[in-house]
């Protein structure tokens, strides 16, 4: 398949969309494994599908969260028709709470379960917010967006499938999906209704792309149980169990195992403990009598009859696993204890991952994590699921959505074997505005678009040139200079004083480049009679210094001059 519009390729702005247009703008998911958000534009309303959080990589030091950039709609917010959400993993809901900041009353759309977990986080953020639940067959129109939702299977109960359509064209959106036959909760992804929306005309076909390199089919998830329950069958120790806080089947097979085995459960981490508090409460979670306990009683209860599920299996520093890796959690583990990672790992997150698996082996743990057993099915249609689905739809177009670049070429490369006209497969990236016209969709511009960071309690205020000097610091180390001038005669009067922060060497080794820096400053203070320039002369030390250490100690730390007149 050959890229019409290559990746890195960037285009202008496109002109404002006719009425006959319908027009569709990923902000985010198209290139990453998270912050999935689509935004559908006709006839001056909007409709979002999905708002979703990316997690920070090792290079993006202290950022707690990543979300779409809403600058598209931030002068549309009134335009905005709904909130459409597919599913309730972090991906895909946990930026709501963010774009409901601009407007609290935006309708939130989607399953049950789905909203009671975005109405949780809701709560914490202290939005109230309008919400209208919807299930499998359900129709409901938004504004000009008449849509109807779909029964899809993944790994987490009540996810949905959205057939959008509007007078320029159909869409059908499939959220995260695969096609587990033997689903726990048997509730399969709806061919049927595929196949009817496929006979009834798909304009778009919006398909998950996150497996679209594996082949064949992904295995069912009744295959996990047997193998969690020969690892508590062979333990005689404390099982730790490391998950998403959302994925509820998983947990169901881990408190199986337990009252199977005769021992206890405990949620560890906020969102663990709230999330199957919900699914629980709602019917998604059949706890068995007398399985789960709070974990502050566990200290009370022998190791051999504990379990503890908790969060973290993406390598958090922050979260229960993380902490627990690096002793600084009430939960400790030690030599016969196990620890099972029921996650797939995120690409990004290997390092991560492999830095707390390394730190709980130095514990004395044994970890058990999907290369070396069974221990987690992927959640996302393989290769073979996606060929299933294309020759079921037969769309008129195709975009694949949700994964890495090489995931969406692999997407769209299925998508031509199965008929799909190369010029009618759209690949598209985060910002790219593609217009759906006539029975045709094609890519017609880009809007701006990036990363905007959460860092605490600021909100896009963190830079790239801020995580720039963050990566500095923690790579290359810090050096600070201050000097003091007089302000009538220009004499250096104090200074300079050198000191080294996070570079190996001893600071007494700036010593030899201190006559260096003296020269210079006098040397520049002789050429500036009368007013004194503090900028030019702080500058003046950062050259003198950043020439010696670059040469000298082969480093480049960051170097904050100061100068002050007295």
């Amino acid at each position: 398949m050959t890229l019409t519009t290559p990746f890195s390729e960037r285009l202008q702005q496109p002109r404002k969309p006719s009425k006959d247009t319908l027009r569709i703008i990923p902000l985010g998911g198209l290139g990453d494994v998270g912050r999935n958000m689509t935004v559908f534009d006709y006839n001056g309303r909007l409709l979002v599908v999905d708002c979703g959080v990316l997690f920070p990589e090792e290079s993006q030091p202290g950022v707690d969260l990543i979300l779409p950039d809403f600058q598209y709609l931030e002068d549309r917010l009134d335009d905005i028709a709904a909130i459409v959400l597919t599913h309730g993993h972090e991906d895909h809901i946990g930026a709501v709470p963010y774009l409901l900041r601009l407007k609290p009353d935006i309708p939130v759309v989607g399953s049950q379960l789905t909203l009671a977990f975005i109405e949780a986080k809701l709560r914490e953020h202290r939005i109230k917010p309008y919400t209208l639940a919807v299930k499998e067959g359900d129709s409901e129109s938004f504004g000009p967006f008449d849509c109807e939702f779909v029964a899809v299977n993944h790994s987490i109960p009540d996810a949905l499938a959205v057939y959008i359509q509007t007078p320029a064209g159909t869409v059908l959106h499939t959220g995260d999906f695969k096609m587990d036959q033997l689903p726990l909760d048997g509730r399969i992804t709806d061919l049927r209704a595929f196949a009817r929306l496929g006979e009834k005309g798909v304009d778009l076909f919006m398909v998950d792309s996150t497996n679209a390199e594996v082949p064949g089919f992904t295995t069912a998830e009744r295959e996990i149980g047997p193998v969690i329950d020969s690892i508590f069958a062979r333990s005689r120790q404390k099982i730790v169990v490391a998950s998403f806080s959302s994925h509820v089947h998983r947990v169901q097979q881990v408190l199986d195992a337990a009252a199977k085995h005769g021992r206890k459960v405990a949620f560890v981490g906020r969102s663990m403990v709230r999330n199957m508090g919900i699914a629980s409460d709602m019917g998604y979670l059949d706890v068995p009598p007398s399985t789960l306990v709070d974990v502050k009683k566990i200290d009370s209860l022998p190791d051999e009859k504990v379990v503890l599920m908790c969060t973290g299996s993406q390598g958090e520093p922050m979260a229960a696993l993380g902490r627990i890796a690096n002793s600084d959690h009430r939960v400790s583990v030690g030599p016969g204890d196990v620890v099972i990672l029921a996650s797939s790992l995120i690409p990004g997150n290997e390092n991560a991952v492999f830095r707390i698996v390394n730190g709980l082996m130095a514990l004395g743990a044994e970890v058990v994590h999907q290369g070396s057993a069974r221990v987690h099915v992927s959640g996302h249609a393989s290769s073979g699921e996606l060929l299933y689905c294309y020759n079921i739809v037969r769309p008129k177009n195709v975009m694949p959505v949700h994964g890495e670049v090489r995931h969406l070429i692999a997407n769209g490369r299925i998508a031509e074997s199965s008929g799909v006209p190369a010029d009618h497969v759209v690949l598209a990236h985060d910002g790219s505005v593609v217009d759906l016209k006539d029975g045709h969709a094609k890519v017609v511009g880009e809007i701006p678009n990036g990363y905007v960071y959460v860092d605490g309690s600021s909100i896009g205020e963190i830079s790239e040139a801020d995580l720039k000097d963050r990566r500095i610091l923690a790579d290359e180390g810090f050096i600070s200079l201050f000097t003091v001038v007089s302000s009538e005669t220009g004499e250096i009067l104090a200074g300079p004083e050198i000191h080294a922060r996070g570079v190996a060497e001893d600071t007494a080794v700036f010593e030899k480049i201190r006559p260096d820096i003296i020269k210079a400053l006098e040397k520049a203070l002789a050429e500036q009679p009368g007013k004194r320039d503090t900028h030019q002369l702080q500058q003046v030390m950062r050259r003198v210094v950043g020439r010696y250490v670059g040469q000298r100690l082969r480093r480049r730390p960051m170097i904050i001059p100061v100068v002050v007149e007295a």
